[in-house]
């Protein structure tokens, strides 16, 4: 398991200005952390089932490496639930500018805008 960056795994309190930084607006931060904090749980819950399938053993399997197995799922799960949840790992990204954002629809306004304008200076001339 490759090691992560280590991430505070209590709540704290947050200055709210601080997420409407980068994107203007509270609620918009809020999505995309919602988001990020998605793509980190699945990405986390595929590497679980991956080494939990690992143990999955045919029928002609010794009770003792069952058991022995077992112990190690458990140290696995135990790991992982130890681990920050995604909505910390996410928040704290974004905290450090390491998500990058876009906003398609403020994008295509914008757009839209320039070519208003464009066009007026058109007509003046």
């Amino acid at each position: 398991m490759e090691e992560k960056k280590k991430v505070i795994n209590t709540t704290i309190t947050r200055n709210t200005a601080d997420f409407s930084r980068q994107t203007g607006n509270i609620y918009e931060t809020v999505a995309m952390l919602t988001k990020r904090a998605n793509q980190i749980a699945a990405e986390e819950k595929k590497e679980l089932h991956s080494k939990i399938d690992d143990f999955k053993t045919g029928s002609d399997v010794d009770v003792d490496d069952v058991i022995g197995g077992n112990r190690e799922q458990i140290e696995i799960v135990r790991r992982y639930e130890m681990q920050p949840k995604p909505t910390l790992e996410a928040t704290e990204e974004y905290l450090e500018g390491n998500i990058y954002y876009r906003n398609p629809a403020k994008e295509d306004q914008q757009a839209r805008r320039f070519e208003e304008l464009e066009e007026n200076v058109i007509k003046e001339l």
